[in-house]
């Protein structure tokens, strides 16, 4: 009988042994892996922001002649950045109604945010749909494509507001330039602005 305990014994303790070198084996793996992660992280390239890919300018583009900030440039151009900037701003004002409707509820600072996403979002529709317009009239091209060309100047002039408060920075000019294009081209320009803050 002594034996066959000696032999439970030592299988026990074998098992025991096993188990301990397996879960530091596993233990080691992961800290490694872990290590690797953080390793690799920290030496990965910080991300570039997206370069909008080039202006497809055409001799038929009509340019802003006013205001000074966009003088020179296409109609559709600035109205695209714009837009851009406006449907950037919307999504800003989202994140912070949507914090002010979940994580910490105020009621007054949603309805606040809300009101000015929605109003972001309108003004943005009415750059973009004026960029829209002047890429069909003036190129005699159909809307998708219009959309096609406008679209990364719009997205770079967005992507480039971190804050609301570049947001709103770079779109200070953007009413004046609206305002010039409804004088000079009712047609292209004809919705209304939404009072945007």
């Amino acid at each position: 009988m002594p034996r066959v305990m000696s032999t439970r014994f030592t299988t026990l303790r074998l098992t025991t042994l096993t188990l301990a070198a397996l879960a530091i084996v596993v233990a080691a793996t992961a800290a490694q892996a872990q290590y690797r992660h953080r390793y690799s992280r920290e030496r990965e390239p910080k991300q570039v922001e997206r370069a909008a890919p080039p202006v497809p300018l055409d001799k038929r583009d009509q340019v802003v002649a006013a205001p000074a900030a966009f003088a020179g440039k296409p109609y559709w151009l600035a109205l695209a950045q714009c837009g851009g900037v406006y449907f950037k701003l919307n999504r800003l004002y989202t994140d912070v109604a949507a914090h002010a409707r979940v994580v910490k509820p105020d009621p007054k600072l949603n309805a606040e945010y809300t009101k000015k996403l929605n109003d972001a979002i309108d003004t943005a529709t009415a750059f973009l749909d004026g960029a829209a317009r002047f890429l069909m009239d003036d190129r005699g091209i159909e809307r998708d494509d219009a959309v096609l060309i406008y679209d990364g100047q719009s997205r770079a002039a967005g992507d480039r507001a971190k804050t609301i408060d570049e947001g709103l920075a770079a779109a200070r000019s953007c009413p004046a330039l609206y305002a010039a294009c409804q004088q000079a081209h009712a047609k292209e320009c004809s919705a209304p602005l939404s009072p945007t803050s």
